[in-house]
């Protein structure tokens, strides 16, 4: 049994995985062809983010009847899944990256989360590892003039499990964008392709607020021109990069493309003429943004998508000189350690890609890695700046990777400081109202 809910769960199925050299049908299907091939038990791996192929989704609860059993495993979902928590529902969700979107599961006591780094991701879920997926849920645009599909905007994980799956079914979206890269597949490297309609999903950074917009500008000045960036999700990661306009021959090297980096390559700033690995591209895992980012990747040469070995591989970071993360954290203790996954005992995230990004830039030639947050949470009560992380709560960074820590009030250098000048750099950009306890 693999966890989730006893009762559903029941012995796992495991269908052969895919020869060396065998090649897939890929035959055109109903979506009631698709789920005839989906044995009860399987382990199922949904393509995440805006990659989500939402028929295929939305049809299982609708079709659920049809199996004793089956385990979903995902990473980063955006928004809300369909009700497969519903009392009675055989579902069973494994996540690697829990959201809040994945809530309805956790209540339903239907939910496995399981730490790991983006860059294991792929080995977990691997024939050899301990996770092995047997079917694949994915989505693809149509096909291009020499008859190859594109998985567009899910890159790195995604392209290596259509690999490695033994059954892997396709939704085929004419709003799928077509990338470059390692999305690029044959009609062979699909058993079943379902012709669908919808739009994708997407995800609307909210506008920053005052806060949001002065911890973008203390970590926008860590940014040196012809440096390879790397940046995490959400209001404060955008706001940095809304606040590059002044600098030159920036690239990109990571997790994503989105809205922000289509202004900042259209305003000349994001060039990646300096960068010492694949000059001139915009090297990422994948697309994450609205229509505009997605229209805006669609056939462009500039854009490369690559697995997950490689755009989260620590081997390749290191090599990229002026490498440049910049992530966020729900709380820095006084060491250092970075949590950026539980507030309280709430699961808000997982490890995801900063540990990789995080070991990187600390090999990285002039490598620099930023972690942004800001002072206070629930309303100024809670300092995010503390003592040391509670019992329990899981170290996303160790210490001894943390470069520097910046807030709304400042940055904390943090690389080669003794645990007492850590201490004095944190408490320094702390929010004034908490300086005092954590003396």
């Amino acid at each position: 049994m693999t966890g989730g809910r006893p009762p559903a769960a029941g012995p796992r199925v495991e269908l052969d995985p895919l020869p060396p050299g065998r090649t897939r049908p890929g035959r055109r299907a109903s979506l009631s062809e698709a789920f005839d091939a989906i044995p009860s038990g399987a382990r199922v791996y949904i393509a995440p983010t805006c990659g989500l192929p939402v028929t295929l989704v939305d049809g299982l609860t609708e079709a659920r009847d049809r199996w004793r059993a089956l385990e979903l495993v995902t990473d980063y979902l955006i928004g809300a899944l369909s009700p497969f928590g519903a009392p009675g529902a055989p579902f069973t969700l494994t996540s690697l990256q829990p959201t809040p979107a994945v809530e309805p599961m956790r209540k339903a006591g239907a939910l496995r989360s399981v730490s790991a780094s983006y860059s294991q991701f792929a080995r977990l879920l691997s024939p050899q590892g301990p996770l092995p997926v047997d079917v694949a849920l994915v989505q693809v645009s149509p096909p291009g003039p020499d008859g190859r599909f594109s998985l567009g905007v899910s890159g790195g994980v995604t392209t290596e499990i259509v690999r490695t799956a033994a059954l892997v079914i396709a939704e085929v979206n004419p709003a799928m964008p077509y990338t470059f890269g390692a999305t690029e597949c044959d009609r062979s490297a699909f058993d079943l392709l379902v012709e669908v309609e919808h739009p994708l999903v997407e995800l609307a950074v909210p506008r920053p607020d005052e806060t949001a917009r002065a911890i973008g500008a203390h970590a926008a000045a860590q940014v040196v021109d012809g440096a390879t960036l790397q940046f995490g999700i959400g209001a404060i990661p955008e706001s940095v990069l809304a606040q590059l306009g002044d600098r030159s021959d920036l690239g990109l090297h990571g997790g994503m493309v989105g809205d922000t980096v289509v202004d900042l390559v259209e305003a000349g700033v994001l060039t990646g003429r300096r960068k010492s690995l694949d000059p001139g591209l915009l090297v990422v895992a994948g697309v994450i943004g609205t229509r505009r980012a997605f229209d805006w990747v669609h056939r462009n040469p500039q854009v490369c998508t690559v697995s997950s070995a490689y755009s989260h591989g620590v081997p390749v970071l290191a090599r990229q000189a002026r490498f440049t993360a910049i992530n966020s954290a729900l709380e820095v203790a006084l060491d250092g350690s970075v949590n950026a996954e539980v507030a309280g005992d709430r699961v808000l995230s997982g490890p995801g890609g900063q540990p990789d990004f995080a070991l990187g830039a600390d090999l990285a030639p002039e490598g620099c890695g930023v972690v942004a947050l800001p002072s206070v949470a629930a309303g100024g009560t809670l300092s995010r700046i503390v003592r040391q992380l509670a019992a329990g709560t899981p170290t996303t960074v160790a210490r001894y990777l943390v470069d520097r820590v910046v807030t709304e009030y400042g940055v904390a250098r943090l690389r080669g400081r003794s645990g007492e000048e850590r201490a004095e750099a944190l408490t320094a950009i702390a929010h004034p109202d908490h300086r005092a306890g954590l003396g």
